[in-house]
């Protein structure tokens, strides 16, 4: 899979340093992978929340952070839509946020 707007993920943990490796495993195991339906990511990541509009949600260090993607799956790729807190997270629509 192709990541795009890794620079939100470099962005966040430059914020929050104790999520940097977190993320940059779920980036190294997202990049390799290569999703073509839902029960992949699922297979994967077994918390993972699978939402309408192929939006996925990931927990991130421990269920501390959440990444919040949409997956094309035909092209390959995984769009950052929002990386933040869990407490920023509950703050925001997880179906339509988009990324800034």
């Amino acid at each position: 899979m192709r990541v795009i707007a890794v620079a939100a993920l470099r962005a966040f943990w430059q914020q929050h340093p104790d999520a940097e490796q977190p993320l940059k495993a779920w980036f190294e195991e997202a990049s390799k992978a290569s999703w073509t339906q839902p029960s992949g990511i699922k297979a994967q990541y077994r918390s993972a929340s699978i939402l309408k509009n192929r939006r996925v949600v990931f927990n991130i260090k421990g269920n501390d952070d959440r990444l919040v993607v949409a997956v094309a799956y035909r092209l390959q790729i995984v769009y950052v839509k929002f990386i933040g807190t869990h407490q920023q997270y509950d703050a925001i629509d997880a179906h339509t946020i988009e990324s800034s």
